[in-house]
This record gives structure tokens, sequence and C-alpha cells, in this order.
């Protein structure tokens, strides 16, 4: 800006001394002064030439102008400050952050869940008869018992023997023929018994076929069919029971998983009396 205003006065002094007040036009000067109208004589077209020294006047007040609001731009864009992140932003891509951890997590569970206690695979192992396994057996499918095993058994899917186990037994389903069983054996659905099969050890179900013996308690929430073969020696806990002629049971019998309690349907009687 210095430089310029006092460019535009020896220009302007130079002008007055060259050109008389009422003399001719600047174009007298040029003559004498090459390197004035070197500067002075705009390149792109001849008609914005200044004739006198008002106009040559005018001209430079105009750089100055624009050469003012050039630095006013150029200062703005340098003391503009970057764009400043809220606190409403910041918090907003936290918690897309913490949503994406949690759904990482939230998936990473769900898969480790499903692997312990997912649904029931479709394999089926198979202890074969010349095969004795020593140590517990645990399994996502199905299991058929033909050969021997001492250890427990816990399996999500069906559990069929026909071999001997020394230990308790985990499954959905049970089946036994001609099985030898030593140990508790628990299903969360139906127990099958078959004649010539031994269980020594307690039985826990939802419903319960037995042809064969049982020496232990049987505790079952629902139906209790006990058939013509059957030998039971232990207490029977059930919502209702089937005795086949022929079956041999000794230990009580207990229907307390009935819809109708009948200690309760006597007290109801006496009190009813009074």
């Amino acid at each position: 800006m210095g430089f310029f205003s006092e460019l535009k006065e020896d220009l302007s002094q130079a002008v007055n001394e060259l050109v008389p007040e009422e003399g001719p036009v600047i174009e007298t000067a040029k003559e004498e002064q090459p390197e004035l109208e070197n500067l002075l004589e705009p390149e792109e077209e001849e008609s914005i030439r200044p004739e006198t020294a008002e106009d040559l006047s005018r001209m430079l007040d105009n750089m100055d102008f624009e050469m003012a609001e050039e630095t006013e731009e150029f200062e703005e864009e340098e003391m503009e400050e970057p764009e400043e992140i809220t606190e409403n932003e910041e918090n907003a891509e936290v918690q897309e952050e913490e949503a994406e951890v949690e759904e990482t997590q939230y998936m990473g569970m769900e898969t480790e869940e499903s692997a312990i206690s997912g649904d029931v695979a479709e394999e089926t192992a198979v202890i074969t008869a010349g095969m004795k396994i020593r140590g517990d057996i645990s399994s996502q499918g199905s299991l058929d018992v033909i050969g021997a095993i001492e250890g427990n058994i816990d399996i999500l899917g069906k559990l069929n023997i026909t071999g001997t186990i020394d230990g308790a037994s985990k499954a959905a389903d049970v089946y036994a023929e001609k099985a030898r069983i030593n140990g508790d054996v628990h299903s969360s659905a139906s127990i099958k018994i078959g004649q010539n099969s031994i269980i020594i050890g307690n039985i826990y179900a939802s419903s319960a076929v037995i042809a064969g013996a049982v020496k232990g308690d049987i505790d079952v929430k629902g139906p209790v069919i006990l058939d013509t073969s059957a030998i039971v020696m232990g207490n029977i806990k059930s919502k209702s029971v089937q005795i086949n002629n022929g079956a041999v049971i000794e230990g009580l019998c207990s229907q307390c998983y009935a819809d109708v309690s009948p200690s309760s349907f006597f007290e109801d009687i006496k009190k009813a009396r009074k």
C-alpha cells in the first residue's frame, strides 16, 4: 500500500511538471517520457489511456482501491479459522463408535452361546461294540452307544444305548434296549426303557415308558407307562401313571404333578363340613 501511494505521488508530480495546466493532452508527455507511457498505457485496449493529469490521478486512485480490497480479502482468508466440531457432533461420533463396538461384541457373544447351547447338530457319533471309552463325552449332536463308556455323557441330541454306561447320562431323548446303565439318566423330553434293560439310578424326564428294570426313583413331569415286563424298585412321581397287568412296583407312587391335588381336595371337603 505504501509503495503504490508513493508511486502515485511521484507520477502525479512528474505529470504536473510536464503538462501545463491548460496545455495539450498527456500524449506530448508520452513522447518525451517513453518510460511513463509504458507504465501507464494498458496492454489490452487503447481507449483507456489517461489523457490528462486528472485521468491519471483517478486511475491511480482506482488501483489503490483495488489493491486494498485484494489485501483485505487475503487477510480475511488467512484469519478464517477452521470449522470447529461442536460438542453434539463429538457425542454423536462417540455414540456411533460405541454402537459399533456393542454390536460387534453382541454378535461375538451370540456366536459363542450358540456354540455352547445352540441348535442340535445333525451329526451322530457311534461307540462301536468293540470300543471302550474312559472319560466324559459331550456333543451337540446325537450318540449311539453300542460299546462301553466309563464316564458321564452330556449331549444335545438323542442318546441310543445298547451297550453299557457307568456314569450319569444327559440328553434330549433317551432310548435304551438291552442296555446296562449304572447312573442317573436325565432327559429333557422322553425316556424309553426297553426289555432286558437294567438301570441302577434315578430317572428324570418329561415322559417315560418303562418295560425293563429300574432301581431308583422316577421323577417325570408328565405321564409314566409301566409295561407288563417292567420292574421298578423306587418311588414314582408323575402327572399320571399307567400300570399294565404284570408290572411289579416296590415303592410309593405319587401323582404330585397332576392338575388335581388329592390332599387339597379332601381339605376343602373338611372345611366345608365345618
